[in-house]
């Protein structure tokens, strides 16, 4: 494929992804998803692991999670008496970002690097926000189901901004790195 120069005399990135991007962009997805899914095996892990008596490696688990999560008890899933790593509505943004990762492939292209509107991330966020509203304000006394429902709408939608974001980062740090070892005497 042949690289268009501009006026000013720098590379313009082409418009169609060449073979190795495909590949590169299949790779992301890949270490994406994988990220993903081990995070929610870790989140539903610490508890399997105090359970069957493993508390040193239950421990950094909940260690690691307690900077991005309050972990209060009463919000959070137990499974034989311990405490999920995180609270029920982070546990619905981990789980949902993971499985929409997984179907990513299937329901977009991993060429088409585009994002959606801005509007469907706030229309997947309000009720998240409704839903924590109502209960801080004790209107509304929000539960397991509601908290892990819309934590995984929100966590399922950003998928669609997220890895676009991170599949055309790669394409311009390869096409950046290409164009500069070509330059190279």
């Amino acid at each position: 494929m042949s690289d268009s120069i501009a006026a000013n005399g720098q590379h313009l990135i082409p418009e169609r992804q060449p073979l190795d991007s495909v590949f590169g962009a299949t790779l992301i997805w890949a270490i994406t998803a994988t990220i993903a899914l081990a995070l929610v095996a870790m989140i539903i892990g610490a508890p399997l692991a105090q359970a069957y008596g493993h508390p040193a490696f239950a421990s950094p688990i909940y260690k690691v999670f307690s900077f991005v999560c309050h972990q209060i008890p009463e919000r959070s899933f137990h499974f034989a008496g311990y405490k999920f790593a995180v609270c029920s509505r982070c546990t619905g943004l981990y789980s949902g970002f993971a499985l929409a990762a997984l179907i990513y492939p299937i329901v977009r292209s991993l060429r088409q690097t585009e994002t959606p509107s801005i509007v469907w991330l706030f229309l997947a966020a309000a009720p998240l926000v409704i839903d924590f509203s109502l209960g801080y304000f004790s209107i509304w006394q929000n539960n397991h189901a509601s908290r892990f429902a819309t934590g995984a709408l929100l966590g399922s939608v950003a998928v669609f901004y997220i890895l676009p974001g991170l599949i055309e980062l790669g394409s311009r740090i390869r096409f950046t790195k290409k164009a500069t070892l070509e330059a190279s005497p």
